[in-house]
């Protein structure tokens, strides 16, 4: 899970040059802060990615709760930077723009601290039902979790959509779903 040095950050620079696209002055407040948080702490992570993934391990029985603030807001590596930021660009504009920027970034908070509780649950789950104890060293890092659950919530707002999927054309209410397939299928682990 260690991030390789020295090398040129492709998805980083591609994320950049999707946010100048854009045009940082169509980006609400919240959205742009969660980005540049996220980039920020990508090329300055605030401890080895080892440190600060959230496990059953380290986050319940080591009670090691300040994973719960940082797993959700470093990445892997540069790609993984780069489909979480450009999902939480366009979701961001769409409900930011909806909720008002204080709901909205209240929702992230809590998303982001939920998702960590809610992976350990799943996690604990799998010990107990699958009787494997490795489940609880599976450490995990990245916004995705949060994007998902703003997923759901942009689906709530906005329905009768129709999301593209890998160039398939889903309804949004099942979009998200087929996206976590994919995902899965594309980048396992």
């Amino acid at each position: 899970m260690q991030r390789r040095q020295g090398r040129v950050n492709a998805g980083l620079l591609l994320l950049l040059y999707q946010i100048s696209q854009v045009g940082l002055q169509n980006i609400p407040s919240v959205t742009l802060g969660v980005l540049a948080l996220n980039i920020f702490l990508f090329l300055n992570p605030v401890r080895p990615l080892p440190e600060v993934c959230i496990s059953v391990n380290e986050g319940f029985y080591r009670r090691n709760w300040q994973r719960l603030l940082l797993s959700p807001v470093h990445h892997a590596d540069d790609w993984h930077l780069y489909y979480n930021m450009i999902s939480m660009l366009w979701k961001g504009i769409m409900l930011e723009k909806k909720l008002k920027s204080i709901w909205f970034a209240y929702i992230i908070a809590v998303f982001s601290v939920l998702i960590g509780v809610v992976y350990m649950v799943l996690e604990l789950m799998l010990v107990k039902i699958l009787d494997d104890p490795s489940y609880e060293m599976n450490c995990a890092v990245g916004f995705s979790g949060v994007l998902f659950a703003l997923k759901v919530l942009n689906n709530h707002y906005n329905p009768g959509r129709v999301s593209s999927v890998l160039g398939l054309q889903i309804p949004s209410k099942y979009a998200c779903w087929v996206e976590l397939v994919a995902i899965h299928l594309i980048s396992p682990g």
